[in-house]
């Protein structure tokens, strides 16, 4: 008997301490988002092995119950995902928070080029996931760099781009709904800064390659529509490069009222600039910091305000050039040289900083009203005084030669001062409303802007050039600049402007969709007022193929700002109109499969007709407006993009654009003189006697941005054996440019940039996974999600291009030009860390 009790008391006992332990347990929870920090709702979560779990709430959030003092896994799974799995081991009590990013599967990428149909139906939207402009090799790292592989490129060191024949000012620009500007005196790219758009920091990409809707403000080219994300809960991330080093923290109260987004960056160019063929001392630095801050009211109000300051600076103390320019031609073939030796610096200070408040009113499921106000700030010092000694001449390349590298046969020299005093300071205020209804079929979008903006501009600039002992232009007894701009500047300039849109959707499946619409716009500088008709279609006839058909018309006008005003002579014409175009486009969106892999392809028709042009040419990233309305041009071609799986799991694309750009000037003609025999006199001499003249017109001619063909790709691949190692390939190419002489009507845009080609490799390997169960608890990475190294090679065939011309003169007054090269091949090498 007594045996039998000791057994029930020690089986009780094992019981209790099996009841004990299994009472023991731990929580996780977290967040579940897509590739895109888009959250995921009902997202199946259980413990590996159980038949039951939780899901994911309507924002993606959870929190489950696990066992502790244990090893076990928690699988993550929804349709059109693949499935994620995570390892845990966890203390009593203890709660871990982690963030799940679902990787899409080849079924889901179908299903997402299947379903996003806002992006196939609307005309000229290309959807950019901002997470790969980390990842993608390119000397600024930026969104626009994402940009640049669809568009086409002249220049790694800007973030500026041109789209179908228009120009940088063509471009707008806007986060949360807030119009960005840039700094304005920036001459090259090597002065510029960062990027406003902080990759880190954004949501939602938005591009429009043209054909944009009536919502989007008064420019002839492009819309980069950015939407920063919404944080859910604390994350955030690090990275460290050669080029530029940031972080951004983001989370939320825990009831969800109040949410922030801070990220700061800095940015130095000097390993890039290092390597340029002026040779000196590079000082440059670009620093920002950008917030945005959201507070829910209650169910029906909320405000947010985006705050941003950024400066940079660059310093450049000249030592000297050494450029080579090749001349074959059946009377004379040459390696020509230029060496310039300099004294002298320049010193250059950008600072914008902008604030931005909006109320948004969520008055019922179907109207939304949004106020917004803003302020913007730009103050901008351009200094400089450089003096250089120059001689020109025929490079010896031999090197059995003792003067191999010099210049042997000289054919030119010279000196010359450049020098200027600029300074520009800005100040945009702006009020504006926005809304939209939902009415069934309809969707109806409206807005209104009220603008001031307060312009001070003191421009001194002038340069003294030197020939041979002779100052230019000679002019016995007198010394004269060669080229002078003086003047100043205090405008104030009152705009108005408005929309209103209907998206109607025909169809159950709403295979038709109709988006028509209206702007105004009101300049009180020069007293115009505009108004802007658009309209596009969609349909999608249904069958066995996945097609949707596209077409878009519409007036696109842009009012002058501030650079359209001002003349080559630095005077400014404040009478200057907008420019206008009428715009077609035309297109289709298809869905297939290859490969057994799902893949997009699109295409586009385009043509632009313009009207009151304000001619322009550019050098570098430098536009300078002849400030009148004196010129008519077109631009007409077409893009196709391939989008998907080439490699498959990772995403990649192409884009291949054809494009013709040309414009007629008024009153663009020269002439030709001939003596008393009627031959033609050039140059004409003062022993020669002109008897007659003959006037050609110009006529037609290549715009600046005139570009036959572009291409881009973004190449993702990785290790067949592991993943975890990576390269993603930049390529991109663009044909020849025109490059237009200063003042010369015969030879406008006559020169030419040979085609731009530039490929960028990265290799990235991760060096921390989201596994965190092998982690010890007093490790500083315990709650990173992931860590990345990656080395870059830029400019990978290492070629030498052009950006822009030197023109020089000889002894007998023959113009010669030098080229003006990019980057060569350089490394970069990059950290970057997710928590």
């Amino acid at each position: 008997m007594s045996r039998l009790k000791l057994l029930l008391t020690v089986c009780c006992f094992l019981g209790f301490i099996q009841i004990q332990a299994q009472k023991k347990s731990a929580f996780v929870s977290g967040k579940v988002v897509d590739e895109n920090e888009k959250p995921l709702s009902g997202v199946s979560i259980i413990i590996l092995g159980k038949q039951t779990g939780i899901a994911s709430s309507d924002s993606g959030t959870f929190k489950i119950k696990v066992p502790a003092e244990k090893s076990f896994a928690l699988v993550f799974s929804y349709a059109g995902f693949k499935n994620d799995q995570r390892n845990f081991y966890l203390s009593e009590n203890e709660e871990e928070r982690i963030i799940v990013r679902m990787e899409s599967s080849s079924k889901t990428l179908e299903e997402v080029v299947v379903t996003d149909q806002k992006e196939r139906k609307e005309v000229g939207l290309v959807r950019v996931n901002p997470r790969n402009a980390l990842v993608i090799p390119s000397a600024t790292g930026n969104v626009e760099s994402l940009i640049k592989v669809i568009v086409g490129s002249n220049n790694e060191l800007t973030s500026q781009y041109s789209v179908r024949g228009g120009n940088f000012d063509e471009n707008l620009i806007y986060v949360n709904d807030f119009e960005i500007f840039r700094p304005y005196l920036v001459n090259t790219g090597q002065q510029e800064g960062l990027s406003f758009i902080n990759p880190e920091l954004a949501g939602r990409v938005s591009f429009y390659t043209g054909g944009f809707p009536t919502k989007y403000g008064d420019k002839m080219s492009s819309v980069l529509d950015v939407q920063y994300k919404k944080p859910k809960q604390f994350g955030g991330s690090v990275y460290i490069s050669l080029l530029e080093q940031g972080f951004h923290v983001e989370g939320s109260s825990k009831d969800e009222k109040f949410t922030y987004l801070l990220g700061v960056r800095n940015r130095t160019n000097q390993n890039l600039l290092s390597s340029q063929e002026v040779k000196g001392s590079y000082v440059p630095s670009s620093t920002d910091i950008q917030g945005v801050f959201g507070y829910k009211l209650s169910n029906k109000w909320q405000l947010e305000l985006l705050g941003n300051y950024s400066r940079t600076k660059f310093t450049l103390i000249p030592e000297e050039a050494s450029l080579t320019s090749s001349v074959f031609s059946p009377l004379f073939s040459a390696n020509l040289g230029l060496d310039v030796f300099f004294s002298g610096r320049e010193e250059d200070r950008y600072s914008t900083n902008m604030v931005g408040l909006s109320a948004i009113n969520q008055v019922n499921k179907r109207l939304r009203l949004k106020w917004m106000f803003s302020r913007f700030e730009d103050n901008e010092k351009e200094n400089f005084d450089i003096e250089g000694d120059y001689l020109f001449g025929e490079r010896d390349f031999d090197r059995s030669k003792p003067t191999f590298g010099l210049i042997v046969n000289p054919l030119g020299a010279g000196a010359f001062l450049n020098h200027a005093r600029n300074q520009l300071d800005i100040v945009d205020w702006n009020l504006s409303h926005r809304g939209s209804l939902d009415a069934g079929k309809h969707f109806i979008q409206w807005g209104a802007t009220v603008q001031k903006t307060i312009i001070n501009d003191y421009l001194n600039e002038w340069e003294v050039e030197d020939s041979a002992g002779y100052v230019l232009p000679y002019i016995p007894d007198q010394l004269n600049l060669t080229r002078v701009a003086k003047s100043t500047a205090d405008l104030d300039i009152n705009k108005f402007s408005g929309f209103i849109q209907d998206n109607i959707s025909f169809g159950n499946a709403s295979d038709f969709t109709l988006q028509y619409g209206v702007r105004f716009n009101y300049n009180g500088l020069n007293k115009e007022f505009l108004i802007s008709p658009r309209g596009q279609i969609s349909w999608a006839p249904g069958g066995k193929k996945d097609i949707i058909w596209k077409f878009a018309a519409g007036i696109y006008d842009q009012p002058p700002f501030y650079r359209e005003l001002r003349r080559y002579d630095g005077s400014l014409n404040t009478a200057v109109k907008a420019q206008k175009s009428w715009q077609v486009t035309g297109g289709f969106d298809y869905n297939f499969k290859g490969w057994d892999r799902p893949f997009r392809f699109t295409t586009e028709a385009y043509y632009k007709g313009m009207w009151d042009v304000n001619p322009y040419d550019i050098d570098n990233v430098r536009i300078r407006y002849y400030g009148n309305n004196d010129a008519v041009a077109y631009a007409t071609g077409i893009e196709m993009r391939l989008y998907g799986e080439l490699v498959k799991d990772a995403e990649s694309w192409i884009s291949l654009g054809f494009m013709k750009t040309m414009e007629n000037l008024n009153n663009d003609y020269y002439y030709k003189y001939k003596n008393a025999e009627g031959d033609f006199i050039t140059p004409i001499t003062p022993d020669q006697i002109v008897t007659d003249s003959v006037r050609y017109d110009v006529g037609w001619v290549r715009r600046p941005t005139d570009r036959l063909i572009t291409f881009g790709m973004f190449f993702q691949d990785y290790l067949s054996t592991n993943k975890n190692f990576k390269v993603h390939l930049n390529f991109i190419y663009g044909s020849n440019m025109p490059y237009n002489i200063p003042g010369s009507v015969k030879y406008r845009n006559a020169l030419v940039i040979e085609p731009y080609i530039r490929v960028d490799i990265g290799f990235s390997a991760l060096l921390l996974d989201n596994d965190k169960t092998s982690r010890r608890s007093h490790s500083p990475f315990r709650n990173f999600e992931n860590i990345w190294a990656s080395l870059e090679i830029f400019n990978l065939l290492d070629r030498e291009n052009t950006i822009s011309y030197t023109l020089i003169k000889d002894f007998s007054n023959t113009v010669f030009t030098v080229p003006n090269r990019l980057t060569p091949r350089l490394l970069n090498f990059k950290i970057l860390a997710r928590f």
